[in-house]
């Protein structure tokens, strides 16, 4: 089992708190950054939701 299937196993039913963890870490990049790299972060943040939180716009990830 790889990493991120391990990752996914652990998020399962958790996906709001996934959401705000991958929140935190875009706002964290973000202010070390000085929001130089802001754009390229939310695309990640948007991927990181798609994939182990509810998509971005409260609805479950897609499989």
């Amino acid at each position: 089992m790889s990493m991120m299937d391990k990752l996914k196993h652990m998020l399962k039913g958790h996906e709001e708190q996934a959401d705000k963890g991958v929140d935190k870490a875009g706002d964290m990049a973000d202010d070390k950054t000085q929001g130089k790299y802001s754009g390229q972060v939310d695309q990640g943040q948007d991927k990181m939701k798609d994939q182990y939180g509810t998509g971005g716009e409260g609805r479950p990830p897609q499989q």
